[in-house]
């Protein structure tokens, strides 16, 4: 079995599991306090991963962003703000989108091997750009991430991404945020799609937390023999 980084996922979602409008303004699924908790578990990780599709759609920073957060990494010899991942099968990102630009840190792109020569002459000037298979192995992602010091992962979405981390039995523990609210358009994109999950049948993922955070829940699962509580 490879070695990989502790696996920890975060979603935000609709009542009825959406991630997002089916188009137009940006659904808020979360309120401030909440994305205060998240800075505070992206400060304790060493990377950080979105697919491609939530670059492209929301275009994120991806930071710590408590002042006082980034110096206490840096007192332990950190980093101010974790590794910035992403995973993309066409390698057509924009080099200019704020996940490249923002932050004095480094940028890894896994890429298919079917476009690493593109990808790399696209985002070798902003990235490293690494050959992760074709199609895309989340497995080999991991193990790079591991060999390079990554030990524990923070994974963002979108939905794709959170599918196949969680269809490949990658992921050790999920943080998922309930808004009060309902999106009701099919067209939306979803928490997960289609998948064969480990947790289903009689066998169940353990529900670890349950916590009000102003108007929406967080739940937070273990989702393997590895989950730390932290």
């Amino acid at each position: 079995m490879v070695e990989r980084p502790y696996v920890l996922l975060s979603c935000g979602m609709s009542i009825d599991g959406y991630l997002d409008n089916a188009g137009g303004e940006r659904l808020l699924l979360s309120n401030d306090a909440d994305f205060d908790r998240v800075d505070a578990v992206r400060a304790g990780c060493d990377a950080i991963l979105v697919g491609a599709g939530t670059i492209r759609q929301d275009d994120p920073r991806l930071l710590v962003r408590s002042p006082a957060r980034r110096r206490q990494r840096e007192a332990r010899g950190l980093r101010p703000t974790p590794l910035k991942v992403t995973v993309t099968g066409r390698g057509d990102l924009d080099p200019t989108a704020r996940f490249f630009t923002v932050g004095d840190i480094d940028k890894l792109v896994y890429c298919a091997s079917g476009t690493l020569g593109c990808a790399r002459d696209r985002l070798g000037g902003v990235a490293t750009v690494i050959d992760c298979g074709d199609p895309i192995d989340l497995t080999r992602v991991v193990g790079d991430l591991h060999s390079r010091g990554v030990g524990r992962l923070m994974v963002e979405g979108g939905g794709r991404i959170h599918t196949q981390f969680l269809t490949a039995g990658l992921a050790d523990e999920l943080h998922l945020v309930v808004a009060p609210l309902f999106v009701g358009d099919s067209r939306a994109p979803r928490f997960v799609s289609d998948g064969d999950f480990p947790w289903r049948g009689d066998r169940r993922a353990a529900l670890a937390e349950v916590r009000q955070i102003g108007d929406v829940a967080l739940l937070r699962y273990a989702l393997s023999r590895r989950f730390d509580g932290t």
